[in-house]
Formats: structure tokens, C-alpha cells, sequence
């Protein structure tokens, strides 16, 4: 082992004290949460088109301040959110106790769920595999909680910093999908972890965002067999 190197539980904890830090501005940002009527329209017209019309068993894993989770509860799916930061799900549930929404929202490990085997119907994550110490075991755990048939979707991005993100000085070497990874990567490793019919669409609008892109941003979702 590389002398820079720590543990995944190491690394995990790290993330975790980060994102606690981050909970009560996070939503300040126009990329992170929903700051008009318009932005949330856009939202969920793709988890719509992603989604569906029937109602789905959703898992949101990484879900943060619970931005993806309540539209999904919006659009009529019974939904759960998980985060591994409970500063995070602090905020998820005020907005849900705020919006009337009925979500369960638990502090949970995106690499090891708790949850039995075909317990849902759809797996989703924003923004959340480039900061996990090993993609492809929470990959695995996806499919194994999603029923056959069921789908992984990610929101996902590609960025170029010129440095380590802030807070991520110390452990960026160890995350094996830093800086994200353009969507025909992303889509080799869905596919080479089980996923069949991966496709991906650009999510570029500055609607969605509250100003233009700075980098390549998109969904990408795949069948688990």
C-alpha cells in the first residue's frame, strides 16, 4: 500500500465529516438545489422521462438534502434516501416535515446497504460515484438490491479542477472515479458490472442548473437483468 494511502473506511470517514461540514449551505448553490419554479419543472421532466409513469420503489443513495428524493415523492414514487452524512439528512428531513412529503430518509453506506436482495424497483444517485473508495463494490450493491428488470440511473459529470476539490486534498488519490468520468466510460462500467441497454442523454441546459454548465454534465441508467 502507497504510503498516501488509507482505507476505504478511512477515506469513507473523511467524506463523511466533509459533508456534514457542507450540510447547512449546500443548498445554496444553484447546481445543488432548486431555486425556481422553472429549475424544478426541468427536474422533473427528466426523472419523469427516466422514471416513468407507474409508481416505482425508488432508493436514492446519496441523497444529500433529499433535492432528488422529494421530486421523485413528487412525481408519485414511494421513495428512501439514504446518506452516509446525517448533517445531510438533517436538512432532507425539514424539507420533507416543510413539503408534507412521506419519504424515509437513513443514514446508510452506498457500498454496503441495508436492504434485502430485490427490495426495490430502481436505484438512483446524484453526483455520488466520484466520491466513493471503490464504485464497483456500490455497483454491485445496487444491482442487488434493484429487482430483475428494476434500473440504476445516475445524474453523473466530468470535470477537469485544476486541484484537489476543496476538502478532498487528502484522499482524491484514493477515489478511483475523481473528477467524474465522461459517460461512455461510466456506461463500459455499468455494463461490465451487469447492466444491459445503458444509455445516456446530456444534461446541459442552464434551466436545470441555474447557469450554464462548466463542465459535462448528463444521465446514464442501464437494466439489471
Amino acid at each position: 500500500m502507497k504510503e498516501s494511502e488509507q482505507s476505504p473506511e478511512e477515506v469513507k470517514k473523511s467524506v463523511q465529516a466533509y459533508w456534514n461540514d457542507r450540510a447547512e449551505t449546500y443548498d445554496d448553490d444553484s447546481h445543488h438545489a432548486l431555486h425556481s419554479e422553472e429549475q424544478r419543472a426541468a427536474w422533473l421532466s427528466v426523472l419523469r422521462s427516466w422514471t416513468g409513469e407507474s409508481p416505482q420503489r425508488i432508493l436514492d443513495v446519496g441523497c444529500g438534502t433529499g433535492v432528488i428524493s422529494l421530486l421523485l415523492a413528487e412525481l408519485g414514487h414511494e421513495v428512501t434516501g439514504v446518506d452516509y452524512s446525517a448533517g445531510m439528512l438533517e436538512q432532507a428531513r425539514e424539507k420533507r416535515r416543510e413539503r408534507d412529503r412521506s419519504i424515509e430518509f437513513r443514514v446508510g453506506d452506498a457500498e454496503s446497504l441495508n436492504a434485502s436482495d430485490d427490495a426495490y424497483d430502481f436505484v438512483t444517485a446524484r453526483h455520488l460515484i466520484w466520491t466513493l473508495p471503490t464504485p464497483p463494490q456500490a455497483i454491485r450493491e445496487w444491482c442487488r438490491v434493484v429487482r430483475p428488470g428494476g434500473r440504476i440511473v445516475l445524474i453523473e459529470g466530468h470535470w477537469d479542477f485544476s486541484g484537489p476539490f476543496d476538502g478532498y486534498e487528502q484522499i482524491h488519490e484514493d477515489l478511483p472515479l475523481y473528477d467524474g468520468r465522461p459517460p461512455e466510460e461510466l456506461a463500459e462500467l455499468l455494463r461490465e458490472h451487469g447492466l444491459e441497454n445503458v444509455t445516456h442523454e446530456p444534461l446541459m441546459e442552464q434551466t436545470l442548473w441555474g447557469e450554464v454548465p462548466e463542465y459535462e454534465q448528463y444521465i446514464i441508467g442501464g437494466d439489471v437483468p
